[in-house]
């Protein structure tokens, strides 16, 4: 399997990163398991779903971050789901967790948001996670790529849990404005859910255009990213991105 670029700044201000999208159903599942699929993909961010919402969330949040070699950026309960981690290379401009309007009778939702540079780029990141119901995903998206625009940089990414595949309304919407990182540069496995017998795509990280896809998908096969510890981090599969962002 090829291996993705690491990590690093390039002479000219530009930096590559590695973002790791992860559906981590609330750390319900073996915790160790999911620290190590972490650790492992050597991300710079990682932006996750189903985070801890209720009791000591931010706690269990901490001790994710600190055994996967990261630290919490935002989100969590305050997001309804979605968080941001990110490991010390990042620095951090600023935050803001997004509550979404609520549906009588659905889960709420929410986005992570913050701006962050890399060396000499400036870089919006969203971690997102939307609806079962597909109308109210459909909402969502659009709220999605208005986010991104109000971010207020040139450069943006976006990852997360569509629960559409990519012939459904809402994922080809996001698709037409974005890049869908997977198409552009497609590297490991394609599909996310489920572990154990892995079926459609309906995890994604998106970029806006300027940046530089440099590989993205599931990352079986990577050395030390065994079979045992995906099927029992998580109900789904990480998405591992390389990109290289422009300078600022």
């Amino acid at each position: 399997m090829e291996l993705l670029p690491n990590s690093h700044t390039e002479p000219d201000g530009s930096a590559v990163i590695r973002v790791l999208s992860y559906n981590i159903r609330s750390m319900r599942d073996d915790t160790d398991a999911l620290a190590r699929v972490i650790t492992t993909c050597a991300p710079d961010l990682v932006l996750i779903q189903e985070a801890p919402r209720f009791f000591r969330w931010r706690k269990k949040l901490a001790r994710l971050a600190a055994a996967s070699g990261q630290v919490i950026l935002t989100g969590g309960a305050t997001a309804s789901g979605p968080a941001i981690l990110c490991s010390l290379r990042a620095t951090v401009e600023r935050t803001e967790d997004v509550l979404l309007p609520l549906t009588p009778g659905l889960h709420r939702r929410g986005f992570a948001t913050a701006v962050i540079r890399f060396g000499g780029t400036r870089l919006g990141v969203v971690s997102y996670h939307l609806s079962l119901q597909a109308d109210e995903r459909y909402d969502q998206g659009g709220m999605l790529l208005d986010r991104l625009a109000g971010l207020g940089v040139d450069h943006a990414i976006a990852g997360g849990d569509l629960n559409d595949r990519p012939t459904g309304r809402t994922f080809r919407r996001l698709a037409e404005d974005l890049q869908d990182c997977r198409v552009i540069a497609p590297w490991g496995s394609e599909f996310t859910f489920t572990p154990v017998a892995p079926f459609q795509r309906i995890d994604a990280i998106f970029a806006t255009k300027g940046i530089e896809v440099l590989g993205c998908g599931v990352p079986l096969g990577l050395p030390g990213v065994t079979e045992e510890d995906l099927r029992a981090a998580t109900d789904h599969l990480p998405v591992l991105a390389a990109l290289r962002i422009p300078a600022a």
